[in-house]
């Protein structure tokens, strides 16, 4: 009888015990498997690679110690062991992070899981993630919030972690006094932006999710750019100190295409995502119930571990990667089926990121279905240039398989819930929109934001969002009530939408 009276008890959002505590096993299972998976790759990467002992360490060093603006190649940078063993221990320390903090699985903490291991790739490492939790806990403290209900606010502010490189090692220059080389004086400025971003991301947040009405699922990615566009232009361009460049490009793709690292992480992902397919499976009854419906969801305003359990998220998680995975590998044939196109990149640091970045929200939102269109939005823009230089007889700047595009389309992602709510159409706009800027935001902010891509989506979706409501665009399909207003008082955390009165 109080089992029976357990699982008839709902949360805040109206959301069973029983769900609840299914969540957490999925979740936590996942994130550990996935984990375990990392580590386990690690000393198979420096078999295949050749690379051990102690050239093993110093390319850890060099990802711990180098420069970290976009777009840094930790494969370059170091190699596909040390990058894989940061992604590892920065996955670890997240885990732990969520023990200690009894943090909920929530389909945010799964997010900001995911975004800090995407990261891991091309600019994040076990030294930059720190000063973002070190300010968000100070922030609790000081507030009296609970920390564990903030978790997810740190691990998107570590998407800021190259300014804290170069904080520790490199700025300002001219620099005398050191510890170990770090900078003294860069230890006090990244305590002190660890600890600003702590008490201006939870405020700013809400607020910038109001103004794109919800309709980017990185939320977090316009509030963090727009901050890292201040500290940059006041810290580099003020001053004017010229930071230091990335010394690690992605590989082009001749020299990428079939090496070990392309072959080993398309088994890597291959395996993490069967395994996530698998472990959906089982959880939920060992069936695909309500996987159709799910597929069937707008993405706006709904979010997935809630209505369907976090069971149906890792299957579609698992569906959803292999598609990215295949969109890849049909990019990267391109230039060799088509000489004339312009060479792009393999599977690089910053590629193997953006997949997992890709797969954010696939608990909140995205799915194949509505990602589609967003797709298709950038391969249009990609055959109407290509069209236009071979008429003109100039050369093509780009192609899908160049290394801005595919971190583009990998955030635009985020737009899906224009397609699911106002229709294909929209979101194929969406994505055409996003394209056209999605190498040009970079430069606003220096490279040092690594949610660029969030930041580029959440600008589209601030743009078109405002023109399709002017014009009363039809409303395909919704999840939540016709009209929305995302209520002031609630927290990014608990964000939902309500009828307005």
């Amino acid at each position: 009888m109080n089992q029976d009276f357990n699982q008839n008890i709902y949360n805040y959002k109206g959301v069973p015990y029983k769900r609840m505590k299914q969540n957490s096993i999925a979740f936590k299972g996942f994130i550990s498997l996935l984990t375990i998976s990392l580590f386990i790759a690690v000393p198979i990467a420096a078999a295949v690679t050749g690379v051990q002992g102690e050239q093993f360490f110093i390319n850890v060093l060099q990802l711990l110690t180098g420069p970290s603006k976009l777009v840094t190649d930790y494969f370059a940078l170091g190699c596909l062991a040390s990058t894989l063993f940061n992604a590892a221990i920065c996955g670890l320390a997240c885990n732990l992070i969520l023990i200690i903090s009894r943090a909920q699985a929530t389909s945010v903490t799964f997010a900001g899981y995911m975004l800090v291991i995407a990261h891991c790739f091309y600019g994040l490492n076990f030294i930059n993630m720190w000063p973002p939790f070190i300010g968000v806990l100070i922030y609790c403290i000081i507030t009296k919030k609970s920390f564990k209900k903030n978790l997810h606010i740190a691990m998107f502010s570590t998407a800021l972690a190259p300014f804290f490189t170069d904080f520790l090692f490199y700025y300002p220059p001219g620099r005398s006094l050191t510890f170990f080389g770090i900078s003294v004086l860069g230890i006090a400025m990244s305590i002190g932006f660890g600890v600003m971003l702590g008490f201006l991301v939870p405020a700013i947040l809400p607020g910038t999710a109001k103004m794109h009405r919800g309709f980017s699922m990185y939320r977090a990615g316009l509030s963090i750019g727009l901050l890292g566009i201040f500290v940059y232009c006041f810290l580099y361009k003020t001053f004017g100190i010229e930071p230091h460049s990335s010394i690690a490009e992605p590989e082009i793709l001749p020299n990428a295409f079939g090496q070990t690292q392309y072959i080993f992480m398309n088994v890597f992902f291959a395996v993490i995502f069967l395994s996530a397919i698998v472990l959906g499976y089982i959880l939920n009854g060992k069936s695909f119930k309500n996987y159709k419906k799910l597929i069937s969801c707008s993405g706006h305003g709904l979010d997935f571990a809630d209505k369907f359990g976090m069971p149906l998220c890792l299957i579609n998680f698992g569906f959803y990667g292999f598609c990215v995975l295949t969109y890849l590998n049909v990019v990267f044939l391109l230039p060799v089926i088509f000489p004339f196109l312009p060479d792009g990149v393999g599977f690089s640091g910053p590629t193997a990121g953006v997949v997992f970045a890709a797969l954010t929200f696939s608990a909140d939102g995205q799915h194949p279905r509505n990602v589609a269109p967003i797709a298709l939005g950038y391969s249009i823009l990609f055959l109407s240039v290509t069209s236009v230089c071979l008429i003109a007889g100039v050369d093509i700047p780009w192609s899908l398989s160049t290394q801005a595009y595919i971190n583009g389309l990998a955030f635009a992602t985020g737009l899906c819930p224009i397609a699911g709510v106002y229709g294909f159409k929209c979101g194929v706009i969406a994505g055409l929109v996003s394209a056209i800027v999605c190498t040009s935001t970079a430069s606003m902010h220096g490279g040092f934001v690594l949610y660029n891509g969030g930041f580029n989506a959440g600008l589209t979706a601030l743009t078109l969002i405002p023109i399709l409501e002017f014009y009363k665009i039809k409303i395909i399909n919704t999840d939540s009530p016709e009209v929305f207003e995302i209520t002031q008082s609630e927290r990014f955390s608990n964000l939902r939408f309500v009828k307005k009165k």
